[in-house]
């Protein structure tokens, strides 16, 4: 022992730097088992639904899986494949995963899909703005938006997640506390963007539009990996020395909010025998007179030009609210008066809530608006953190469009806040 001791104290360094790496290596290891509980316990969990009698004649529902293996660097798929597509698979569901392989592809695929039961978009934010695009595209969207839509958190900017799952800073929980939120049926009705410009097809989004100074300072901060945390505040500060001040001009034509209509019951009655519907048909011909249709009001526009730092158009979504008797989009306007210093703060906020609306600026809540652009106008749009480029565009709310699988405690939680 005293030998060992000896030896210890004489290598000094080497015995730290093996301390130091055995201790990392033991914590490592506890974390891989601390997983592969959570695993066992998720899948225990997901083979009792899968353990449920079910009437031989009813078909087993049918649920299609559109996996983004590009996402989260490449790491999607095996993610999936090691966290979800055990859960999904010892539910009971009769589970078909669809790989994208190209930038689109969802949408293409989505618009020739059969029908299913449910759909379950494993992927970032672009996965699900693709999915619900071309699902929203479809000539038969009516039927098909009815369906309800999973999202397995799985990309490197899951915003939705905020707001369907509660917070957990162990990926793998995250990842499967997802997965059985869609089996335990819990849906919460979501906005959904419209965004159409001139001659393109109409582009659907969930979170909303950014245009502006932060938004072109944030994409470029994976230029500069290696300065580690200080990549987003350098971004910002070498678009200061780019440009400044940095401006954004164009013309904004809004619609104001829009009443809420009662929400419709999920199941309809069975239609009622042949003599009642003659009877009905002839009974209201009879008793009550004819009624001309009742001429529409014309919509009050409002016109504003807008000089401003970033523009942004967000939906409703990050907080929610079903006792609300209003729909509207958040349309922030933010002051073109800003110091570098505080450009540059607050670019790193933005980073972390895209659409949040400092102090300052200008709010306007919205139905449907027209951004008109000045000629020659270069840029890019973010629309759900994907780039488009920059045009006149329409945006028009779709309230309550999507149904997406939520968390019970979440659904639990916006019903309470409606009794109160």
């Amino acid at each position: 022992m005293a030998k060992v001791l000896a030896a210890l104290r004489n290598h000094w360094k080497k015995s730290t730097f093996g301390a130091c790496l055995l201790g990392w290596g033991g914590h490592w290891l506890y974390g891989k088992h601390c997983d592969n509980l959570l695993r066992r316990a998720a899948c225990q969990e997901a083979q009792a639904f899968g353990n449920q009698l079910m009437p031989a004649t009813m078909p087993l529902k049918k649920a299609t899986v559109f996996l983004n293996p590009a996402a989260c660097k490449g790491k999607a798929g095996n993610l999936f494949e090691k966290n979800a597509a055990p859960i999904l698979h010892l539910s009971g569901l009769d589970v078909t995963v669809v790989k994208t392989d190209y930038e689109g592809q969802a949408k293409q695929l989505l618009e020739i899909m059969e029908n299913t039961d449910l759909i379950i978009v494993a992927g970032g934010d672009g996965t699900v703005q693709e999915v619900i695009t071309g699902l929203l595209r479809r000539a038969d969207e009516a039927a098909f938006s009815k369906i309800p839509i999973g999202f397995i958190p799985l990309g490197k900017t899951c915003t939705l997640s905020h707001t369907l799952y509660p917070e957990s800073t162990n990926q793998v929980q995250h990842i499967t506390n997802a997965t059985l939120a869609i089996l335990k049926g819990e849906t919460i009705p979501l906005d959904v963007l419209q965004i159409k410009g001139e001659k393109e097809q109409p582009v659907f989004a969930v979170s909303g539009l950014r245009w502006g100074s932060y938004r072109d300072a944030g994409v470029k901060a994976g230029k500069y990996w290696y300065l580690g945390p200080l990549k987003t505040k350098a971004a910002h500060l070498f678009s200061i020395f780019k440009e400044w001040p940095q401006k954004h001009q164009a013309a904004l034509m809004y619609v104001g909010p829009t009443e809420r209509p009662p929400e419709e019951p999920e199941e309809k009655s069975s239609r009622p025998p042949l003599y009642v519907r003659l009877y009905r048909r002839l009974r209201s011909y009879w008793s009550s007179p004819k009624e001309f249709p009742q001429e529409v009001a014309p919509e009050d526009w409002e016109e504003l030009k807008l000089s401003t730092i970033e523009l942004s158009i967000a939906t409703r979504n990050r907080q929610l609210d079903l006792a609300r008797t209003k729909d509207f989009m958040d349309i922030c306007i933010e002051a073109e008066t800003v110091g570098k210093g505080e450009f540059v703060h607050r670019g790193s906020q933005k980073m972390r809530d895209p659409h949040m609306c400092p102090e300052g600026s200008q709010c306007i809540q919205a139905s449907r608006c027209i951004l008109q652009l000045p000629e020659g106008t270069e840029g890019s749009f973010g629309i759900d953190n994907e780039e488009y480029e920059a045009m006149p565009v329409e945006v028009k709310l779709l309230p309550r469009k999507l149904r997406f699988f939520c968390d019970p405690k979440i659904r639990e939680q916006l019903l309470q806040a409606v009794l109160q």
